[in-house]
């Protein structure tokens, strides 16, 4: 059997690049991202899940928006003291930094996105989603490949229309390799689709009920907002932990390996 990494995936945001803003939203982007795993190192990870949800009397999934707005079934962070709830963070943030993982993500600012291409390509724009389960799934297969590893490939079950959307993506990056054309494939250095179809060994949907999805989760807020906000508390605690791609690996591989931040000209 051979060895393989494993891209658990969320995403964030609205994926139609012109679509009006939410209100109150910090920053408009679409973002796509997770947590890489070595398959070896799931049930490690499912058991620090376990102990740290069972400490806190959780029997309910672990959801990034409910815990920063203490709201829904993470309403009662709002009874806990000062003290108290600074010892859930803190034990939170405990277990993301010490889980096996390392977080990936694609970003994309959308007034940037539709600035450089609505006037190119109108109503012909892609879905944000396209872009952002391409680039990410390609450059995950550069890492699993630079360790010798296959790459299975988990997004977060969603719609059915936004579902066979993900599938279409990952069987064109099998059949005919990275979609965009022009110098930037080369200035990439973008995988072949035979090196693609190579490394791509499986697509699975998982349910936020799974440990893994949520670890996704928790993981792809920070790494969005850290974009515009490098100094964001929780970004900034996994990026010294060495928990991002862009702090494990060099500068020079960050442009074709690290969290793409795609139209952030402005």
């Amino acid at each position: 059997m051979p060895r393989v990494s494993c891209l658990y995936l969320d995403d964030s945001g609205t994926r139609n690049p012109n679509h009006a803003p939410s209100d109150g939203q910090f920053r408009d982007w679409f973002a796509l991202g997770g947590v890489l795993i070595n398959e070896e190192d799931e049930d490690d990870i499912r058991r620090a899940h376990e102990t740290f949800c069972r400490s806190w009397g959780i029997t309910y999934p672990l959801h990034s928006v409910k815990i920063r707005c203490r709201s829904d079934e993470f309403s009662w962070l709002n009874t806990l003291t000062p003290e108290e709830y600074q010892r859930f963070m803190i034990e939170l943030s405990d277990f993301l930094t010490s889980a096996p993982v390392m977080g990936h993500a694609c970003v994309i600012d959308r007034p940037g996105y539709d600035g450089r291409y609505r006037e190119r390509y109108g109503r012909q724009q892609w879905m944000l989603c396209k872009t952002a389960f391409s680039v990410l799934c390609e450059r995950s297969a550069k890492l699993a490949r630079r360790d010798d590893r296959k790459l299975r490939v988990y997004p977060e079950e969603g719609d059915k229309s936004a579902d066979n959307a993900v599938r279409r993506y990952y069987r064109e990056l099998r059949e005919t390799g990275m979609p965009f054309a022009g110098p930037d494939s080369t200035k990439y250095a973008a995988l072949s689709a035979e090196e693609l179809n190579e490394t791509l060994y499986d697509l699975k949907f998982k349910r936020k009920s799974s440990p893994l999805a949520q670890l996704a989760d928790l993981y792809l807020y920070p790494q969005a907002r850290g974009g515009y906000e490098p100094d964001y508390r929780p970004y900034q605690i996994l990026f010294d932990a060495q928990k991002i791609i862009d702090s494990a690996i060099s500068k020079e591989e960050i442009p074709h390996l690290g969290v793409k931040y795609s139209c952030f000209d402005n």
